[in-house]
């Protein structure tokens, strides 16, 4: 639902807009924090980095991305933001696909015991 937020122990998200096969949240990630290893059956994501610096995990490869930087995450592949500064990290992300539910997560390593 459009303006729905929720605390994490890593940061926050907010919708920023959804529709048929699409969902836009915005993410804060809290520094020297980071989501769960993870993947989604059923939902592809494009992050664009607004500030600070991501560190991205895809498929256990490593890349770091900036303000204006994007970043592709397919269907099924494992995936995971990362902040290693001491600044605030904030991404955009954009899901496509068939269904964009929160319940479409398969952790795979977490931090905070939820996988």
């Amino acid at each position: 639902m459009i303006g729905e937020s929720e605390n994490r122990p890593w940061g926050s998200w907010h919708i920023l807009d959804e529709g048929p096969g699409y969902k836009v949240k915005r993410i804060e990630v809290l520094p020297h924090s980071r989501l769960s290893y993870q993947t989604h059956d059923h939902r592809a994501e494009h992050w664009v980095i607004v500030s600070g610096k991501a560190t991205c995990i895809l498929d256990g490869d490593s890349t770091i991305a900036g303000p204006g930087d994007c970043v592709e995450v397919a269907v099924g592949q494992a995936h995971r933001i990362c902040n290693e500064t001491d600044e605030q990290l904030v991404i955009v992300e954009v899901q496509r696909g068939d269904y964009c539910g929160e319940d479409d997560i398969c952790r795979l390593e977490d931090d905070y015991h939820r996988a």
